[in-house]
């Protein structure tokens, strides 16, 4: 057998045509699609880049890994202490070691371990080639690996090589030579001239008048990628610049597909995974060009997969997580699950439309703000412990089966919904800490540390630019909930 594993930073389903977009931005993914089970509540368990590939890899939420932002203690897998052995867990519980211990050789096109300093992302892959720009590279600079790798290799069996894409990642940088195949169609009807009037309001970074996170100024670099928007043409600039990203991405999908054909091994002869680390914010909580928050549009994240036997075409509309991906293929290979793994097999929806989706999932986000929360019905239960300076209330609730940008917050109208997801996730804490050897949230540690990575030591200057542009009103009320940020 041979596995191809197509992993795209930043990519969100409901911008592909499998997924009913109405822009033509991935022919080549939707080929693959219809020989595939695709997967409709698929999210990634904690948000963004560091802390989803950690549960991906590991099998294990943030929580238990100990992985949940982007710097301070809580960048670092947790120490196994005492109880190590001559070989870490990792050496034979990771994605790819289980792959290895099938028999395949697994192969990792990808610059994911040194931008995060993830050394442990190496963990039972036999070769790996980094492409060198710490994710700033676009597809020009991976596929050319990629493709002297199927080109010496691609003929042979039992090979599993992960492939990994940043040209959906900030900043949005498909060349200029690539032009845009999308400047007549229409923006996605929901961002409305009212509903982006209200944004141009909204505070926090990477609000619509900050995209550059805290001020507006662009990188002459990055043509695609606006410092800011005020009006519908540096919105479209801005939507069109995602979308060409994901279309120019799936252009050289398209030539590593065609490259395979030419050493004899068509699309039916492949396992196929594709899916991303997380999503993106665009403009949903009023947030653009960022993946900031524990909500559907950062967590919710494409899954198609193709196998041998797999149901194809079937729809599963089950709640699953990212995590969920290393005990099906366990399950898959006939091997047996790992007993502290946080992730359920998912192989029975895969082979036989068998509904294995979860009651409800957890998903978390310590990097831009600090938020839990809960995906459950039609349900996005989300709590607020430090807000990144948007000024999100500590409750929030959406309908995300009939409000999937998340317009209305329905949490004063329901709050016996609201105690619904907070008895959820005080349940899954529990059990989560239970089974914790040291006894730390590691959300908490974030908190100690002094707040997301991302928000901390910025509030100062990013108050005297809310006074420049005219949203002063704000600056009160963010000096009473951080205090401490302007002594």
């Amino acid at each position: 057998m041979r596995i191809l594993y197509l992993d795209l930073d930043t990519l969100r389903p409901d911008h592909l045509g499998c997924y009913g977009y109405h822009r033509n931005t991935s022919p080549n993914i939707d080929r693959i699609a219809a020989k595939s089970v695709r997967f409709n509540q698929y999210y990634c368990s904690d948000a963004p880049c560091l802390p989803s590939r950690a549960a991906s890899m590991t099998g294990l939420f943030g929580i238990h890994s100990g992985i949940v932002g982007h710097g301070g203690t809580a960048a670092d897998l947790r120490v196994e202490g005492a109880e190590r052995s001559f070989t870490d867990r990792l050496r034979w519980e990771s994605l790819p070691a289980i792959l290895r211990q099938a028999g395949f050789r697994t192969v990792s096109v990808s610059p994911f371990a040194e931008r995060h300093s993830a050394w442990w992302f190496y963990a039972g892959f036999n070769e790996m080639h980094n492409t060198g720009q710490s994710g700033m590279e676009s597809a020009e600079a991976v596929t050319p690996t990629v493709l002297d790798w199927i080109r010496r290799n691609g003929a042979t069996d039992n090979w599993m090589l992960h492939v990994n894409y940043w040209d959906a990642h900030t900043p949005y940088r498909a060349p200029e030579s690539f032009g845009n195949p999308f400047a007549d169609d229409p923006l996605p009807a929901w961002l409305s001239d009212e509903v982006f009037a209200e944004h141009l309001n909204h505070v926090g970074p990477h609000s619509a008048r900050e995209i550059s996170m805290f001020d507006d100024k662009p990188n002459p670099r990055f043509p695609r990628h606006p410092g800011r928007l005020d009006d519908q043409a540096d919105l479209r600039r801005m939507i069109d610049g995602y979308d060409c990203g994901i279309r120019y991405m799936d252009g050289h999908i398209g030539q590593m597909l065609a490259v395979l054909e030419e050493q004899g091994v068509s699309l039916d002869d492949l396992a196929v995974i594709v899916s991303a680390d997380h999503g993106e914010n665009l403009g949903e909580l009023g947030i653009y060009g960022e993946h900031a928050t524990a909500d559907h549009g950062t967590c919710r994240i494409p899954m198609l997969l193709k196998w041998p036997g797999c149901k194809a075409g079937h729809v599963d509309d089950g709640l699953h997580l990212n995590l969920d991906l290393l005990p099906t293929l366990a399950d898959l290979l006939g091997q047996k699950p790992v007993a502290r793994w946080d992730g359920q097999s998912y192989a029975q929806t895969l082979m036989t439309g068998k509904d294995t989706g979860r009651t409800n999932l957890v998903i978390s986000q310590c990097a831009h703000v600090c938020q839990r929360s809960v995906r459950f019905g039609p349900w996005l239960y989300l709590r607020t412990y430090h807000d990144g300076y948007h000024l999100f209330p500590n409750e929030m609730l959406f309908n995300v089966a009939q409000d999937p940008h998340e317009q209305h917050d329905l949490a004063g109208q329901h709050p016996e919904i609201c105690r619904q997801g907070a008895s959820y996730l005080s349940t899954w804490h529990d059990a989560m800490m239970q089974t914790q050897p040291d006894n730390i949230d590691p959300l908490w540690t974030v908190m100690r540390e002094g707040g997301p990575f991302h928000a901390r030591g910025h509030l100062k200057a990013y108050c005297e630019h809310l006074e420049r542009t005219g949203r002063g009103h704000a600056v009160p009320e963010l000096k009473r909930r951080y205090p401490g940020e302007f002594r």
